[in-house]
């Protein structure tokens, strides 16, 4: 019997990014980095390694463009790694399709938890946390009030608040949403309340971030502050819509790991 020919069939050899992500210990790596953004040392602690093989692995990562690495705020010797999990998404999804064009994958948009009226449950609590709950905490708790709707109850506050910034401001109308009323807020205002998830924008808040009562899952996005990229040739307005737009791709991964984690189990 004739086999069936595929379009474009497989080629001889499987594409990088399964070799890539088919490591252990990049697997691992990956993995961990789908949680929170994290130091080399942090990374090193949780696969178990060298931190020189640890380093190696996260440099064939940040070759291949499914990990990023930036300098923290808070002490510059330090660094940051972050997975880029739109280029995951895309690079997976193309490895699937070299297979065969059916096993392309495609993300299903996050969809709002079942039930209505009384017996909804309850919003996922989301509290972000900056400095100054000035632009990243407060871009982020508008974003996800955007995209969550309903299911989703979020916050922000600061260690020193500094006042709403402008340029945040305008970040959030060009998306259609006033946030021009808005105060920034002290985290004590919070010290009290139970949240879902606790993230983390700054470096420096992440080094003395207090405890929050109840199991709140943590985690940490490392995000410059765009308040502090002004140059002459520029009012640093763009800096704003970069954050807005890398605040945006992060939160709805976040209604994803969301919804997997307030769905029901499926039954087999």
């Amino acid at each position: 019997m004739r086999s069936l020919t595929v379009p474009g069939g497989a080629a001889a050899t499987p594409p990088d990014v399964l070799r890539l992500t088919g490591h252990p210990v990049r697997w691992q790596l990956l993995s961990e980095l789908a949680r929170s953004d994290r130091q080399v040392r942090e990374l090193t602690a949780l696969v178990g390694q060298r931190q020189s093989l640890t380093s190696y692995h996260l440099a064939q990562l940040r070759d291949a463009g499914l990990v990023t690495m930036r300098r923290s705020s808070a002490d510059k010797r330090d660094a940051y790694y972050s997975l880029d999990l739109a280029a995951c998404r895309d690079r997976l999804a193309a490895a699937g399709a070299a297979l065969h064009p059916g096993l392309r994958l495609v993300p299903a948009a996050p969809t709002p938890a079942p039930g209505s009226g009384r017996g909804r449950a309850r919003p996922v609590r989301v509290l972000f946390l900056c400095t100054g709950n000035s632009s990243r905490s407060q871009l982020a708790e508008a974003i996800l009030q955007q995209l969550g709707g309903a299911r989703v109850e979020a916050a922000s506050a600061g260690s020193d608040p500094k006042g709403l910034h402008p340029h945040a401001v305008r970040a959030m109308r060009e998306r259609g949403v006033d946030i021009g009323g808005r105060r920034s807020k002290h985290l004590d205002e919070f010290l009290e309340q139970r949240f879902d998830y606790v993230i983390s924008l700054c470096d420096r808040l992440r080094e003395r971030c207090p405890e929050f009562p109840g199991p709140a899952q943590t985690a940490h996005w490392s995000i410059p502050d765009p308040a502090a990229e002004a140059t002459a040739e520029d009012d640093n307005y763009s800096a704003f819509a970069r954050t807005a737009d890398e605040l945006h791709t992060r939160i709805q991964f976040l209604l994803y790991a969301i919804e997997r984690a307030t769905s029901p189990p499926e039954r087999g």
